[in-house]
């Protein structure tokens, strides 16, 4: 038959168990006297009890820290922003957020690009971004260029 465990054979893990702090009883046990509550004041009284935070009297921190007002949304996109007469300064074809990071003109940060409708563009080029205005959409298409949503 195989090994079962039986309710004698149960041990509690070493160290969960202890010896059971008994104050007040004498000074020989190291706890005596004043009963590890200090000398005076109002911890050594009986029926003390503090409300949650109390800190002695000083200012509690979460009174000192200042209140929070609104909230930051963690899912907003960093959108970077160019305009149509920045981008008749790109010397390529296809305008992309890729491109323009490698180029310097948005932050490396950018994980959108949005083309704004100041400006003017003369020349034909695609360009591929998450928000165009109405008003780029129709210079880009109007200098014989395409705009792309990705």
């Amino acid at each position: 038959m195989t090994d079962r465990i039986k309710i004698e054979d149960l041990r509690p893990a070493e160290g969960s168990t202890g010896k059971i702090k008994r104050v007040g009883r004498g000074r020989s046990s190291g706890w005596g006297k004043t009963s590890c509550r200090g000398n005076n004041g109002e911890g050594q009284r009986a029926g003390r009890s503090s409300k949650r935070g109390f800190e002695g009297g000083q200012m509690p921190g979460y009174r000192q820290m200042p209140k929070l007002k609104g909230f930051k949304n963690f899912n907003a996109l960093c959108y970077a922003e160019i305009n149509v007469s920045d981008l008749a300064n790109i010397q390529a074809d296809e305008i992309t957020l890729e491109s323009l990071k490698e180029a310097g003109k948005v932050s490396s940060k950018a994980e959108a690009l949005r083309v704004l409708g100041n400006g003017e563009l003369t020349k034909a080029v695609t360009v591929s971004a998450r928000y165009f205005t109405e008003s780029a959409k129709e210079k880009i298409e109007k200098a014989g260029g395409k705009a792309q949503l990705v």
